[in-house]
């Protein structure tokens, strides 16, 4: 009876596994299905892409530049041992483009950004300002999904390219003015071992990674339950899974880019 019942939880968790993501897929469907219809919104994309570009850059570049510096310091650390600390500076530049950069920027935005979507529209879910907008002959997957989806997509690679940049930099901040690097010579070990797929690759994930965001920042929000209690239940939720599909999907597409 023991292993009957464990079997048996084991499929209800598997069946609503499946049905979570047959709910996610029928709700991305509706949104690029409607949003790419006219008319279009643009003053809501302008205005999403503002709040997820601009209003996020000081975050992106506070934790890039302080996680550029801690990196120089513990390569310094492990590769003192061997003599090989010319090899600074191409590790922070690879390890910041390919893996850091990326996951690190999504994270941050999933972090700010997701829980403020689904906070956002988890409210006007349980004020039935969604119920008015729909009563209006307004599309809510056009008009609040769909604008937030976009601008997460696109924006998310440039903030993770000025990551790179920043976190860069922090490396470089370090070498030079505290382990006493010569500077030309850091720079030119960090472009010599610089290839354009390596940036290329952090790019493609930012945007995967900003797409995840927003649906699950949307998808928990517009199915939040009644009270602050369900938003806020939604609101956790959301960045949780978030941050669990951005560290799954960031070691697929390694796998499959690299």
């Amino acid at each position: 009876m023991g292993i009957i019942r464990f079997l048996e939880k084991i499929g209800k968790l598997f069946i609503s596994f499946l049905m979570a993501i047959g709910s996610i897929s029928i709700f991305l469907s509706k949104a690029f299905r409607s949003g790419f219809c006219p008319p279009y919104y643009w003053k809501q994309i302008i205005n999403q892409s503002i709040q997820i570009g601009y209003f996020s850059l000081p975050v992106v570049g506070m934790t890039a530049i302080f996680t550029g510096m801690a990196m120089a310091l513990q390569c310094y650390a492990g590769f003192a041992q061997f003599t090989a600390e010319n090899g600074i500076p191409s590790v922070v530049m690879i390890a910041m483009t390919r893996e850091i950069g990326p996951v690190l920027t999504a994270l941050m935005v999933a972090g700010r950004l997701g829980a403020s979507m689904t906070a956002e529209i988890g409210t006007m879910k349980v004020t039935e300002q969604i119920d008015a907008i729909t009563t209006l002959s307004v599309n809510s997957y056009k008009y609040l999904v769909f604008p937030r989806i976009i601008a997460g997509t696109v924006l998310l690679p440039f903030l993770v390219f000025i990551d790179d940049v920043i976190g860069i930099l922090g490396g470089y901040l370090i070498g030079v003015y505290y382990l006493d690097f010569n500077a030309a010579n850091y720079i030119h070990n960090t472009f010599s071992s610089m290839a354009a797929w390596d940036i290329v690759s952090g790019l493609i994930k930012g945007a995967a990674f900003g797409l995840i965001v927003c649906i699950m920042g949307c998808y928990h929000g517009y199915f939040s339950k009644r009270g602050a209690e369900g938003v806020g239940r939604a609101t956790t939720n959301s960045v949780v899974a978030s941050s669990i599909l951005i560290l799954f999907l960031d070691c697929i597409l390694t796998f499959v880019l690299f």
